[in-house]
Formats: C-alpha cells, sequence, structure tokens
C-alpha cells in the first residue's frame, strides 16, 4: 500500500506506537471492561494454529494467540515492543497487500483493527489475499456503529500532531456482508469478533 492517504496512515501508527498501549484495550467504562475481557477470553479459546497476525500493533492481543505465530506489522516501533510481549513470535517489517507469504503457508489469519482502515477496493484485496494465505480468517472490530459509515477522518496524538486516516465503522451485519461468509465469536456494545472460514 503506497499512495499518500497509507503513507500518512503509516506515519500516524508509527507515530502512535509509544502511546499505543495507553490507550488501546484500556476500558474507560465498566462495559467497555466487560467487551475486553470477552474479546480475549474468545481469542484465548482458539485451537492452537499456525497463525498470521496483520497489522499486529504492540502485540496486545496477539499474547493471546495459541500456535505458532507470525507478527507482521508495517512499524518498526510496534513490532519492536510485540517482540518483547510475546518472544517466540517470529516477526516480520512489512505491508499487508500483498502478503509477503506463498498460499497456505498459514492456518488462520488474525487482525484486529486493521481491516477498518482500508477503503473498498483494498479491503477486497484484504480478503483474496487471507483466503490465499490461509484457511481462517478472524477480524475484531468496533461495533458501537448503529448505521455503517467510512471516510477520513482527523486523529491526534499526545504530541499535539494531527493526522489524516481511513476509518470504516461497521455494523455485525456489514461486516459479515463483506467476509461473505462466516459468523459473529462474540458481539458487545462497543467491539465483536468475526470469523470466516474455519480449521
Amino acid at each position: 500500500m503506497t499512495d499518500d492517504l497509507y503513507e500518512r496512515q503509516r506515519r500516524y501508527y508509527h507515530l502512535r506506537a509509544r502511546e499505543y498501549d495507553l490507550g488501546a484495550w484500556q476500558p474507560a467504562t465498566e462495559d467497555q471492561a466487560t467487551d475486553v475481557a470477552h474479546v480475549i477470553e474468545v481469542i484465548s479459546a482458539l485451537p492452537p494454529a499456525r497463525t498470521l497476525d496483520v497489522a499486529c500493533g504492540t502485540g496486545l492481543l496477539s499474547q493471546h494467540l495459541r500456535g505458532e505465530l507470525t507478527l507482521l506489522d508495517a512499524s518498526a516501533d510496534m513490532l519492536a515492543r510485540a517482540a518483547r510481549r510475546v518472544p517466540e513470535a517470529e516477526v516480520i517489517e512489512g505491508d499487508a497487500l500483498p502478503l509477503p507469504f506463498s498460499d497456505a503457508a498459514f492456518e488462520r489469519v488474525f487482525s484486529s483493527h486493521f481491516y477498518d482502515h482500508l477503503r473498498p477496493e483494498d479491503r477486497r484485496r484484504f480478503l483474496a489475499e487471507a483466503a490465499r494465505v490461509a484457511a481462517e480468517l478472524i477480524v475484531v472490530q468496533q461495533s458501537e456503529a448503529a448505521t455503517h459509515r467510512e471516510g477520513e477522518e482527523r486523529r491526534a496524538l499526545q504530541d499535539g500532531s494531527t493526522h489524516r486516516i481511513y476509518k470504516v465503522y461497521f455494523t455485525p451485519e456489514s461486516l459479515l456482508a463483506e467476509l461473505g461468509s462466516g459468523r459473529l465469536l462474540y458481539r458487545g456494545p462497543a467491539l465483536m469478533v468475526a470469523c470466516r472460514g474455519e480449521r
């Protein structure tokens, strides 16, 4: 992914790496805390598998995946933090489009809060790439949207800088429709876990 939007987005997450753990998965309400706990429970209960975690970030969810694990992220800073959190995993710095792996290299592709930063044509490409390298895809996304909406939005970092990113707010129905088949493993007020294909 090399166009200007994704380069800006890549820079945003590279800069956000040092503060990511302070905001990500730090629930502000009891409902959010329950959601996070349920998502971790669902992920921890997945059968062990050769798993590729796409856009793994700092490994906050990666650490709960069982089986042989490969972590992929475009940010070296994010990967360095993930490697400390999941030292047994293989870490690879690179892009998700296309995925730099051979056909059927994994049993599962896992991704959290990445799919919702892709534009429609790139979401289709990602789904095709995920299907190429693994039979199963699991995505974690926000679920508070009442209606599906997407577009560019501005985000601020603690250093005061602002960045434009692309963001999709899925409904459970719109996410499952895009996946083409599959089911929800968890649906809460703020988070959902969806699965396409199963081992």
